[in-house]
């Protein structure tokens, strides 16, 4: 059966880490939005089914994964219920487990990066709380990017498997999703990101090893890659980066 993604149609955003892990198994599916309408598509699609009042389970916000009768909400429990179906949760129910811990830790960075640029209100413009998304991210760069990818390094070096993975020696969502966090930061944060790279040798070589995927790299390559923008999470405003 086809799987029905509903995210919003111009960004990665947190679609793109549900996206990635299809992409890398497969596996057939519709990104609904960035359908015609004729087809049954486009933003207006993904809002009648969001607001679906026959779905007793609806989700908050995109993304949300349509497969049968299931309805996903949250990229995380999305993931979660993906990641046993493509074979992308490594084996038995402590990789599973771990791996779900994984993606939950990289959801808590990409909450952070998205507060850099909207640090008082996400309803409000970037430009209108520009002084204190400058004092958020010199935090962020000085002392979160290290915490977050000097972690992640301490898993690779611990994985009793060896350093090409997180989790056992097989290709997991997170290996996916920590290879998106670092793709996004270093768009977003070139210069900060650079120097942590620098001293987290496996994350880096991670990121590498993902991105020579072959169904990965054609991906990147492909249009149905979105390109990273100023109207998602990483965004690249260069007086954030110091």
């Amino acid at each position: 059966m086809t799987y029905q993604l509903h995210y919003w149609p111009t960004i990665q955003g947190r679609g793109e880490f549900v996206r990635l892990a299809l992409e890398a198994a497969g596996a057939a599916y519709v990104d609904v939005a960035r359908e015609p309408p004729g087809k049954g598509g486009g933003e207006a699609a993904l809002a009648r089914r969001l607001s679906d009042p026959d779905n007793p389970r609806a989700a908050f916000a995109p993304p949300f994964l349509v497969d049968g009768d299931i309805v996903v909400g949250q990229t995380a429990a999305i993931l979660l219920y993906l990641g046993p179906r493509l074979g992308l949760a490594g084996i038995g129910a402590a990789d599973g487990l771990w791996t779900h811990q994984l993606q939950l830790t990289i959801a808590d960075m990409v909450a952070e990066v998205h507060d850099t640029h909207h640090p008082i209100s996400a309803g409000r413009y970037y430009e209108d709380q520009r002084e204190a998304a400058l004092e958020r991210a010199k935090c962020f760069r000085e002392e979160r990017i290290p915490k977050f990818l000097g972690w992640f390094e301490r898993v690779l070096e611990r994985n009793p498997a060896g350093d090409l993975h997180l989790v056992g020696d097989t290709l997991t969502y997170a290996d996916l999703s920590l290879f998106q966090l670092v793709a996004g930061l270093r768009y977003a944060f070139s210069k900060a990101t650079a120097r942590v790279l620098a001293e987290t040798p496996a994350v880096a070589k991670l990121h590498a090893n993902v991105g020579r995927r072959q169904r990965v790299h054609d991906y990147l390559q492909s249009p149905r890659r979105i390109a990273f923008n100023e109207d998602g999470i990483f965004r690249r405003y260069p007086e954030l980066d110091g």
